[in-house]
């Protein structure tokens, strides 16, 4: 009894009802990453990247809602297509995401986290957190506040 509306409907939506498979290019999202002393990715197609913002640390993927942050120092790691991942430290910038699941990672400074030198890193920390101490004015507590905050988070990424 109900046979003979169900494949009215179906040979009706044959045409306009078909399954969809997702591509790698429809979940593939394309990556500038740059800082003033290199091209870290340009238009790169990644899976993933996750950034450090003043807003809270977030991950990106292909079709994220459009978004602008500005980024904190910290930790920007990128999921390649190939299933690796690299870290970058950047001490700030932007992040814009786009509608076409394109996204920009520009940074101030940025490097490789496997080529900070933790040593280095507890030396700067050290003055940085002593200048802080026995700064006299606002401007000078100010500018010793934020080399902390880097050293910090350099620390952070290396430990």
């Amino acid at each position: 009894m109900f046979k003979l509306p169900t494949v009215c409907l179906r040979s009706f939506c044959k045409g306009l009802v078909r399954r969809g498979y997702a591509t790698d290019t429809e979940n593939a999202m394309k990556l500038t990453f740059a800082a003033a002393n290199k091209v870290f990715y340009d238009e790169a197609s990644v899976k993933q990247v996750d950034v450090p913002s003043f807003s809270g640390s977030f991950g990106i993927l292909a079709h994220h809602v459009p978004s602008l942050a500005v980024l904190k120092p910290g930790v920007v790691t990128v999921f390649e297509n190939s299933g690796t991942s690299k870290q970058f430290f950047v001490s700030s910038g932007t992040v814009t995401i786009n509608e076409d699941s394109s996204v920009q990672v520009l940074a101030e400074e940025a490097c490789e986290v496997d080529q900070l030198d933790s040593s280095a890193i507890r030396e700067i920390l050290s003055k940085a957190q002593s200048e802080y101490a026995s700064a006299t004015n606002e401007e000078a507590k100010e500018e010793a506040a934020v080399v902390v905050e880097v050293a910090e988070a350099l620390s952070k990424a290396v430990s």
